[in-house]
């Protein structure tokens, strides 16, 4: 007689994806890492994307409806990034950011942005920067997801990324969350992923 598998609660997760790893579980002949090698649960998938040389928090869930009300732009799910960019910024340039600046071939939403001084522990493998041209901290906080699009905005302000952080979507940060570590999520925080209020740090 078969035994029906037994129903469990939808899982998510938060990892903090490290510099250098795939938003995957394939390598496809990458020289990168991917998330197969965090041991993660099965049958959970990313919701969202991180590239390669980019950090931050990064959700995974077996929950298929979830990754439509995180990811759908009509929901202008909030998701914010700390941007290290080449130059010192200018008003002007926090304004055309604020207001939004044509990525492949179509304006980006209205943000947030504005100048912060974080601290971070150093990125492996260190920052390559030069040492004449200074360097700057931009809090951003979108409601769409584009490809790349915290990087190519910065560019279409002469601003380029040289770091990228993402550290909180919803209402949930990345918190102490160490790199390369993951959690499940309890049904508290679940709840400030998918909302836009009060941010709770996540335990480590």
């Amino acid at each position: 007689m078969l035994r029906l598998r037994e129903a469990r609660d939808p899982m998510l997760i938060a990892l903090h994806k490290p510099w250098g790893v795939l938003t995957r579980f394939t390598r496809d002949d990458s020289p990168h890492r991917t998330l197969a090698d965090f041991a993660l649960p099965p049958l959970v998938h990313p919701i969202g994307r991180l590239d390669a040389e980019s950090e931050g928090l990064l959700l995974l869930s077996d929950e298929k409806a979830l990754v439509d009300r995180i990811l759908h732009p009509r929901h202008r799910h909030p998701r914010v990034y700390w941007a290290q960019v080449e130059g010192r910024p200018s008003q002007d340039a926090l304004r055309r950011l604020a207001r939004g600046v044509v990525v492949g071939g179509r304006p980006t939403l209205p943000c947030s942005v504005r100048a912060i001084d974080p601290t971070l522990p150093p990125r492996v493998p260190d920052i390559r920067f030069r040492k004449s041209v200074p360097t700057a901290w931009l809090e951003l906080e979108l409601v769409e997801g584009r490809n790349r699009q915290v990087r190519r905005m910065t560019a279409a302000v002469g601003l380029p990324t040289l770091r990228l952080v993402r550290v909180r979507i919803g209402a949930c940060p990345l918190g102490e969350l160490a790199p390369g570590s993951w959690r499940v999520l309890d049904d508290a925080e679940r709840r400030l992923v998918e909302s836009g209020g009060a941010k709770t740090p996540l335990r480590a």
